[in-house]
C-alpha cells in the first residue's frame, strides 16, 4: 500500500453518478494491483449531497 502525503495528488470532482452538488475528491491511498483497496477525502460544497450509489467489493 502506498500512502501518499496530503495535497501531494491532485483533487478531483466528484463524479454526477455519486453526487450532487460539487463535491470535491483528495485521494490518500491505493494498494498496487492486484488489490482493490483505495481511500480518499471527499469535501462537500453547501448544498452538495451523495447520491445512492453501491460499492460493489464491499
Amino acid at each position: 500500500m502506498d500512502i501518499k502525503r496530503g495535497g501531494s495528488q491532485p483533487s478531483g470532482r466528484g463524479p454526477a453518478e455519486w453526487f450532487t452538488g460539487t463535491v470535491r475528491v483528495d485521494p490518500l491511498f491505493q494498494a498496487p494491483d492486484p488489490a482493490r483497496v483505495a481511500g480518499a477525502s471527499v469535501t462537500f460544497e453547501p448544498g452538495a449531497r451523495t447520491a445512492w450509489h453501491t460499492h460493489p467489493l464491499g
